[in-house]
């Protein structure tokens, strides 16, 4: 693996807590952004000795702007600048420079002349023992190609003077990657990385705020990389990013992505580590409650079909079951599960996920630096490995075999029957919907998508009465596993509420796959259960968009049920109302193949979710 940098412009905070968040995730080495050095109260000495202390050294110091083709006197000028950016450097203790190619309208043209002015540099800075780096921005006004610039390097033709190559620069312009290979390894000074989400919109604007960590985006810097290696370079790989959620986050949540991104990175361009995890299932969803919140579920469980069918053999823990579903109802009075319904309120503390292979699961979490949850064991208790997953709740990996396959004959015995129902009402989990700070959802993408084999679907933005939520599915290659980040930066949606009123990030609602929709929401009805409250408008626009018979219709205003259709394949959802103000389930039927998740119907449930929370009087008209 290539030495791993990151640039200080990358994270949130001040030069010292960015350092600190930089040397605690494992970097070798840090690019000073040069803002960040002026905003600094000491000596480039200082900065210097600073980064030292913490272990990292420094690859480059950056950016020095409009340099190459300017005319005179301001070509002079330029030169002055240059020497005295040398000298901090000596100070910094850092020997290479990032100039970017020139965005000066009083610029001049001409790989010649750049070239000349870049030799000219290189005698300059062998005076200062420093060494200069030249980057094509992807708005340069005349190179904004790497390939330019790698021309205008090679006509240099000095020691001194090499090529930065970027991989959002060159990607975002589409620019061949075959070209890279023919470049002399020893004639790249540096490799800085960036992905990017695919956005329809001005280079300059996409790159200042939409940057982020390979692993994050949609650009294909894994053949960015491949690229490079076939160059020979040997040199660091580092992270140059400008993104406003960036900016706003954690430091130290930050730093570490960066460095989970590059080690993700690394695996897929020279394979090195466990295979990503494939999930298989989910295995369960523990609930961590007090035993009035308790009571209350249960009843909830029995009318949606699920039936107890066993107590934990030492802990105040239940086993609810229906088809292949297994709920765990966590009721102890100390514990990570006790801890987490104090923190948290009512809800979802842990997910087991049935894998193919549980150590190999955890060696990989643990070569991406996710730590491996631990508690004490009771006497005839199972290990169970665990990681911390969002908002700190837990996710359990089982497998089909061996002993983390007998996890319910070991830990649970047996109540009742657990085939109570002969034919269930509810037969699988269908997805698992998580709400987080905004800030945190590109986090929680590289975690899921670095750790399991799970790929991203096109993100969604529904509108929710108040903002819009930023929706982002994730799935198994054979749909087995669903999971869906929601993330708002309005403050008042129901994701954004969610976390600011329970205390952070966590499983907002869960979604049951149903064999027959109908079937399974007359017998819950039947049970006493009632359902989210659809308005007449929804139906009468039902019909007109999709043509649908009436009496089907009048089917599903009956029972409250939404409708979607991509070409032949449907799908159909109903909502149970909000439990204890914390989560809500959604039982679904896909029908012919239907990959999606209903988007369409989204602002409507939202709008009467609402409405549930803050009921609204219709005014009566005034009489004269």
């Amino acid at each position: 693996m290539n030495p791993t940098s990151i640039a200080t412009v990358s994270l949130s905070g001040d030069l010292a807590e960015k350092l600190q968040a930089i040397a605690a995730a494992g970097f070798d080495a840090v690019e000073v952004f040069e803002n960040d050095f002026l905003t600094f109260d000491g000596s480039p000495r200082d900065v210097g000795a600073m980064i030292a202390d913490l272990g990292l050294t420094i690859v480059a110091f950056q950016p020095f702007r409009d340099f190459e083709g300017m005319p005179e006197p301001l070509r002079a000028r330029t030169f002055a600048r240059a020497q005295r950016k040398f000298d901090v450097m000596n100070e910094l203790g850092t020997d290479l420079m990032l100039i970017c190619s020139n965005v000066s309208p009083q610029s001049l043209g001409g790989i010649d002349r750049a070239a000349a002015d870049l030799r000219e540099l290189g005698e300059l800075a062998e005076k200062s023992g420093v060494r200069v780096g030249y980057e094509a921005l992807a708005w340069g006004r005349h190179v904004n190609d790497y390939r330019d610039a790698w021309e205008i390097v090679r006509r240099a033709d000095h020691p001194r003077i090499g090529l930065i190559l970027d991989s959002f620069h060159t990607l975002a312009r589409n620019s061949p990657l075959a070209p890279i290979a023919s470049i002399p390894g020893d004639r790249i000074f540096l490799v800085q990385l960036a992905d990017a989400p695919k956005l329809d919109m001005d280079v300059l604007s996409w790159s200042r705020h939409f940057r982020c960590f390979p692993g994050q985006g949609d650009l294909p810097v894994v053949d960015f990389v491949r690229a490079v290696q076939a160059t020979g370079y040997a040199g660091p790989l580092s992270h140059e990013i400008f993104n406003d959620q960036f900016r706003a986050g954690s430091a130290r949540r930050l730093a570490s992505d960066g460095m989970r991104s590059l080690i993700a990175l690394a695996d897929q361009t020279e394979p090195s580590l466990p295979p990503r995890a494939r999930v298989l299932g989910v295995e369960f969803i523990e609930f961590a409650l007090d035993e009035d919140t308790a009571d209350d579920l249960a009843v909830l469980l029995q009318a949606l079909g699920f039936r107890q069918t066993g107590a934990h053999v030492s802990k105040s823990v239940a086993r609810w079951t229906q088809g292949g579903v297994n709920l765990v109802l966590n009721t102890e009075k100390d514990g990570f599960a006790q801890s987490h319904a104090i923190t948290h309120g009512p809800g979802v503390c842990a997910i087991g996920l049935r894998v193919e292979d549980v150590s190999q699961a955890m060696a990989r979490a643990k070569a991406l630096r996710i730590a491996a949850f631990e508690q004490p064991i009771a006497p005839g208790e199972m290990h169970i490995p665990a990681i911390r997953g969002v908002g700190g709740a837990l996710i359990y990996f089982t497998q089909a075999t061996g002993e983390l396959g007998e996890v319910w004959q070991r830990e649970f015995i047996a109540e009742g029957a657990e085939t109570a129902l002969d034919r269930p009402l509810l037969d699988s989990v269908d997805h698992i919907s998580q709400s987080m700070d905004y800030e945190e959802m590109l986090s929680w993408l590289l975690f899921y998508t670095s750790l399991f084999r799970l790929e991203r679907i096109p993100q969604l933005a529904i509108a929710d009465p108040a903002g819009l939520v930023e929706s982002r599915p994730i799935i198994s290659d054979d749909g087995a596993v669903r999971f869906v980040l929601n993330g708002s930066q309005a403050t008042r949606t129901l994701s954004s509420r969610f976390v600011s009123e329970h205390f952070g990030s966590g499983v907002q609602h869960i979604a049951f796959g149903a064999p027959d929709i109908f079937a399974a929401v007359t017998a819950m009805r039947a049970a006493g259960l009632s359902f989210l409250d659809i308005p007449e408008n929804y139906y009468d626009d039902l019909e007109a968009r999709h043509g649908l018979e009436p009496d089907f219709i009048d089917l599903l205003r009956e029972h409250h049920i939404l409708y979607d259709r991509d070409g032949e394949a449907e799908f159909l959802q109903v909502y149970t109302h909000v439990f204890a103000q914390r989560f809500f389930f959604e039982i679904v039927e896909r029908r012919k193949g239907y990959a999606g998740f209903g988007a369409v119907n989204a602002p409507v449930r939202l709008a009467a979710q609402a409405r549930e929370a803050r009921p609204v009087t219709v005014p009566r008209p005034l009489r004269d």
